[in-house]
């Protein structure tokens, strides 16, 4: 009885051995740090399985035994599992490798937000006062923090901390604040209804991380659109160009026939009467000290730009572009739906996306010197497309001696550099800031500087020209890449390239089928009747046949 009892405590110590390296290794792969414990632990583990192999080395011909060499073939291959599994799960937590297999990319940010996350120039932190975690709101802040260590995030209980709800001014629970510094900024309110939203998420970070602040102004007074919230206005396309850190303001040239020196755009969204010849001379200057203009006009109007459009190679065609392709999407043919784009910044990421424009007028663009055109918007070939001269025909169709065969432009981007200016500043005996230490300790100042210099500064103007301005309208604002074609535009004519440009929220795609009655019982009696029939008739066949 003795020798069995010390037999079966030898046996236990050997599992004892293993146990204690895989700990070990366990422990010094998922720290990164062999420290003291990992060790004690890994050598325990070895010094038991070797003295338990002696052991028996000694006590019989072990080694020879097939259920040794089984035992230890086991074994071997058991550790060399829990080495692999341990071997991925550290490769796993050092390196991320994530693949988004929904067809809009529904967990993956956008490139805007890729690219403003990963080169944030200070440490920010989002800080969500709930006291619930929604999977989806936590996913998305991870993957921002994937891009960037300077972004963090974290999840605070009002109850739990008031003085730091009190320090943002929480309200309501849901509340998500942005910080940065000493900058704080509500981002928006979660809620079973509502959750975290990337578009705004990274509109607020821009936001927080920009420095400056551009103005646009709306030109007023020729019927163009309102901008407050009311039938046929631009509030919505007003509360974006917020929420991308502009600032907007009305103007009115009547008054004061010069474009403020502190625009960096000014939009004409869809006047209704022409301007006077004043306006559209201001608006001539302010393009030629490289200025930027959006112009919107819709059909059967008239502004009276023709001279200003005619000095950039534009001519806005009198009639209405038609497009049958949309009625397959519910748009009526005087509705053009747009998935052609220019190769241009406003559109780089627009790939095959929708944008739609309900009574567009066609522009056309001849080379001029000095200006560089970029069409963006064109609608499907013919005879899918076409410019409509008979705008009272209540049934549209072409007319090859006066309509105009597709595909049509109804918007494009066009710049014009100006020529170099002379300017003269002052010259101090200091140093540049911009050269380094030893760049300046070899170029000593002169004594006796010259009271000015001439530098020569090269400038540009951008123009972006739309046949249409109801796309921006409240309702329409929000539809597929409406949106992002008025943002980006307004923020490449900003010339603020390097600012991220406008996203889109995405949405899954609706996969549903809408059976009618007719159908659905169809679908019924072939599911429960006409199939068990057929599968029980070729069992029956197959059973005579077999007799």
């Amino acid at each position: 009885m003795k020798k069995i009892a010390k037999k079966t405590l030898w046996q236990y110590l050997f599992w004892l051995g293993p146990f204690l390296f895989i700990v070990g290794l366990t422990a010094g792969l998922v720290s990164e740090q062999w420290g003291t414990i990992p060790l004690a632990f890994l050598i325990s583990g070895i010094v038991i399985t070797g003295l338990w192999v002696v052991w028996q080395s000694q006590q019989s011909n072990w080694w020879k035994r097939r259920s040794t060499q089984a035992g230890t073939n086991a074994l071997v291959a058991t550790l060399a599992i829990l080495a692999i599994l341990g071997l991925i799960n550290f490769l796993g937590d050092r390196y991320h490798l994530r693949a988004d297999l929904t067809e809009t990319q529904l967990f993956t940010l956008a490139p805007q937000s890729r690219e403003l996350a990963s080169t944030l120039p200070q440490p920010v932190k989002v800080w969500v006062f709930d006291v619930t975690q929604n999977p989806q709101d936590r996913e998305l802040l991870n993957n921002y923090q994937r891009q960037s260590s300077k972004f963090k995030f974290e999840y605070i209980d009002p109850q739990a901390r008031p003085g730091l709800a009190d320090k943002f001014g929480v309200k309501d629970y849901g509340e998500v604040y942005l910080e940065s510094g000493d900058k704080r900024q509500l981002v928006q309110v979660v809620n079973e209804n509502e959750r975290l939203s990337e578009v705004r998420l990274t509109s607020r970070l821009q936001q927080i991380t920009s420095a400056t602040t551009a103005k646009v102004y709306l030109l007023q007074g020729h019927g163009e659109r309102q901008l407050s919230a009311a039938k046929g206005a631009i509030s919505q396309a007003i509360q974006g160009l917020g929420d991308k850190n502009y600032t907007t303001s009305p103007l009115n040239l009547a008054d004061n026939p010069k474009v403020p020196e502190d625009a960096a755009v000014v939009v004409v969204a869809g006047p209704k009467r022409g301007l006077f010849e004043g306006e559209v001379k201001a608006l001539q200057e302010y393009l030629n000290r490289g200025g930027n203009l959006m112009l919107m006009i819709d059909p059967n109007t008239d502004p009276k730009l023709d001279s200003l459009l005619q000095a950039w190679g534009v001519r806005l065609d009198n009639r209405l572009a038609v497009d049958v392709s949309g009625e397959k999407v519910g748009l009526g043919p005087a509705a053009p739906l747009v998935t052609e784009y220019g190769q241009h910044p406003i559109t780089k990421d627009f790939g095959n996306g929708i944008s739609f424009y309900p009574l567009a007028r066609p522009i056309e663009i001849t080379p001029v010197a000095g200006v560089e055109a970029t069409p963006l918007l064109q609608t499907k070939p013919y005879p899918n497309s076409w410019a409509e001269s008979d705008l009272q025909s209540e049934k549209l169709e072409f007319n090859p001696d006066q309509d105009l065969k597709g595909p049509l432009t109804l918007g494009a981007a066009l710049t014009k550099k100006l020529p170099a200016k002379s300017t003269s500043t002052p010259q101090v005996p200091t140093p540049s800031p911009l050269l380094s230490p030893t760049t300046q300790s070899k170029t000593p100042p002169s004594p006796l500087p010259s009271p000015t210099s001439s530098s020569q500064t090269a400038t540009e103007s951008r123009l972006v020209v739309l046949g249409n301005s109801d796309f921006v309208t409240d309702g329409l604002f929000q539809q597929q890449l409406n949106g992002d074609v008025f943002l980006n535009s307004v923020t490449w004519l900003s010339q603020q390239d390097q600012q991220p440009l406008s996203i889109r929220p995405k949405e899954a795609k609706n996969r549903r089928i809408n059976l009618t009655t007719m159908q659905a019982n169809l679908l019924i009696l072939s599911s429960l009747l006409f199939l068990p029939l057929i599968g029980l008739i070729a069992a029956a066949v197959i059973w005579w046949k077999r007799r």
